[in-house]
């Protein structure tokens, strides 16, 4: 082949730059096996990577803030993914066009694009969770909260969510076996308030172990309704023993509600 035919080639083969985006969802986790793709299982992440694929009509593949284990929601969650196309933060029927082709559990709220070395896991900032419990039957609130009867003493409760605060290992209400190089996260919030006929846990970290969320709540509410006292609470966390802890509370009252990034990073 004549250089004249090879140097044009080369010249258009370098403009196919990829450019990194932000897409903000939000999920209701039902259905699925967590956000994370995982063989022969239905997962956010794998109905989302088709979806980008089919309509930017390129091979996409994303990468989330973080992972959702199976059955819980997210109000917000990010992921980034890479692409040749230069304008997805403008089409203005891109987001429409998603969402048509995304299950009705799923929404894409917005694309932005983002500095190329910015990540939706490791940008992050913070992440907020919440767990919803239900005091009274509700059956629209069946696949959204833990249906619990009973007086659970929410004083005590927020006496140990200024404990949690005081530590950063939380090997104890961590999943065991999991391949993370480190157990300690850093808690900026984290407390208990009434509205209506729901109890509602919130808790912000700059990040979290696998099931620490659910763990955290299923031994509050032990501690709530007088299985444990504070002492032992804050013995659990010591102790940095997962056998200590109660058994985890049911994902599907846990919402991924916020996740927090630099604005310095959006182009």
């Amino acid at each position: 082949m004549s250089l004249f035919f090879i140097v044009p080639f080369i010249i258009f083969a370098q403009t196919l730059i990829e450019l990194r985006y932000f897409i903000f969802i939000s999920y209701k986790g039902t259905s699925y096996h967590g956000w994370q793709v995982q063989p022969n299982s239905v997962t956010v992440q794998k109905i989302l990577d088709e979806g980008l694929s089919t309509v930017l009509e390129e091979k996409i593949a994303t990468t989330g803030a973080g992972r959702t284990d199976t059955g819980v929601h997210a109000l917000v969650f990010c992921a980034h993914f890479d692409s040749i196309s230069d304008d997805l933060d403008t089409r203005k029927n891109l987001v429409y066009r998603l969402n048509r082709y995304l299950p009705k559990d799923i929404s894409v709220t917005s694309i932005r694009k983002v500095a190329n070395e910015a990540s939706a896991r490791f940008s992050a900032l913070s992440r907020t969770y919440k767990y919803y419990i239900s005091t009274k039957k509700d059956p629209f609130a069946e696949d959204s909260s833990w249906h619990l009867h009973g007086k659970i003493d929410l004083e005590v409760m927020n006496e140990a969510a200024k404990i949690l605060m005081k530590y950063e290992d939380f090997t104890s209400f961590s999943r065991l076996h999991t391949n993370v190089k480190t157990n300690n996260c850093r808690i900026f919030e984290a407390g208990w308030r009434v509205s209506g006929s729901q109890i509602i846990f919130t808790i912000r970290a700059d990040r979290f172990l696998r099931n620490m969320v659910r763990a955290i709540v299923g031994t509050m509410i032990e501690l709530g309704f007088h299985k444990i006292d504070l002492e032992e609470f804050e013995n659990i966390i010591v102790e940095k023993d997962r056998g200590k802890a109660g058994k985890s509370a049911p994902a599907k009252g846990l919402f991924l509600t916020a996740i927090e990034y630099d604005e310095s990073i959006f182009v």
